[in-house]
């Protein structure tokens, strides 16, 4: 295979955009290691994005022209600060969380109909990612609304891909952190004992953390989850909607849900990628990579690789879960995989508590998420109460 700079695909190209799953599977294919403009260097296959993830030293995740802790953090630096953000979603953490957890899913699942339609992302995704996570960082509910209107004007500014819009709408959401540990600095003694007023307690290497450190933490888990979470509520009840045998396994046998949440969001992502840089020249399938440049790992296709995934678009619940790469791999496996589960799981299982049926509009087709957004953009479905 050639190794110019020649475009192999493109991005951004509208049979692309109509369904990037299916242009995924295509490329896996035809060009598994594809060059664009847009996005460098993509890797669709999963035996590369698993080198990539195990090879930390060659490609690293210091990607971001901005600080992220610890996302875009390689070693030493993401060890200490993994060991700070752990505990924040460990066992304790969780069994602390979880009845507000699901009194929140209940909560907002108590909203739709008795019977007729509801808008999946808008009405039940957006609502809970908001919802669970203000409670999650101790932050007030005024902020649903807020927060939802900066989502809406974040995805349309990077849509158009406008940096402006973009620099001007981090500097907003950094605005938002820096209220909260404001309010909590100016109450002392009484602030809160929740996510935010320990994480601003925390120390790493015998040290306090900056504020540009603890707002990119919060802003990290902030953001991720509002998007992730939300488009995962679309995906999975869609995929209930259009999968009536498993919606009744699942009403039959709720032990069978963390297995079919987590195939489900194998086969259609939530998050469709993330960035790496070579740290020297590499060879990886069959291209060559210059130190300095940019690769992006797409999820959405290499957990769909009919070479680890027989069938990729069936949902089996007897799959090695070891193989599905929904939460990452390596060192930087997302730390917040066990609330998110738990979220998730909640919210599932309320939503089929609360439904006798969950089905497609006649006519009305979910609408797919334009990257660099995974799922769905819309949901239109009917629910039976």
């Amino acid at each position: 295979m050639s190794d110019t700079r020649q475009q192999d695909w493109d991005p951004r190209a509208e049979d692309v955009l109509d369904d990037q799953i299916v242009a995924y599977d295509r490329m896996r294919g035809r060009c598994p290691v594809a060059f664009s403009d847009y996005l460098q260097w993509s890797l669709f296959r999963h035996a590369d994005v698993m080198r990539v993830l195990e090879d930390h030293d060659t490609f690293s995740n210091a990607a971001s022209r901005h600080l992220s802790v610890p996302n875009a953090m390689d070693p030493p630096d993401h060890t200490h600060f993994r060991r700070i953000i752990e505990p924040y979603f460990g066992p304790e953490a969780m069994a602390e969380f979880a009845p507000q957890c699901r009194a929140i899913a209940e909560g907002v699942v108590a909203r739709l109909p008795a019977d007729g339609e509801v808008e999946a992302m808008a009405e039940m995704g957006q609502d809970f990612a908001l919802e669970i996570q203000c409670a999650f960082m101790g932050w007030p509910t005024t902020l649903h609304e807020p927060l939802r209107a900066w989502v809406k004007r974040q995805q349309a500014a990077t849509l158009a891909q406008d940096r402006e819009a973009l620099g001007e709408l981090a500097l907003e959401f950094d605005g938002v952190i820096r209220e909260q540990l404001a309010s909590r600095r100016a109450a002392g003694d009484d602030a809160p004992d929740d996510v935010t007023t320990r994480i601003m307690n925390e120390t790493v290497e015998g040290r306090a953390l900056t504020d540009e450190e603890i707002v990119s933490i919060l802003r990290n888990w902030t953001v991720g989850e509002l998007g992730t979470i939300s488009a995962s509520i679309g995906i999975l009840m869609r995929y209930l909607a259009a999968d009536p045998e498993l919606q009744g396994r699942l009403r039959a046998d709720r032990r069978l849900l963390p297995a079919a949440i987590d195939e489900i969001l194998r086969l259609d992502a939530p998050l469709m990628s993330n960035r790496r840089i070579a740290t020297r020249a590499v060879e990886i399938g069959g291209r060559r990579l210059e130190a300095g440049e940019r690769l992006t790992i797409l999820w959405g296709s290499a957990n769909r690789d009919e070479t680890v995934f027989e069938a990729p678009d069936e949902v089996r619940l007897d799959r090695d879960p070891a193989d599905n790469l929904l939460y990452g791999a390596g060192i930087h496996v997302c730390p917040g995989a066990p609330l998110a589960r738990m979220e998730l799981e909640d919210f599932m299982d309320a939503l089929l508590d609360a439904t006798v049926d969950i089905a497609p509009l006649p006519g009305r087709p979910a609408m797919r998420a334009l990257y660099p957004a995974g799922g769905y953009s819309e949901v239109p479905l009917h629910v039976r109460r």
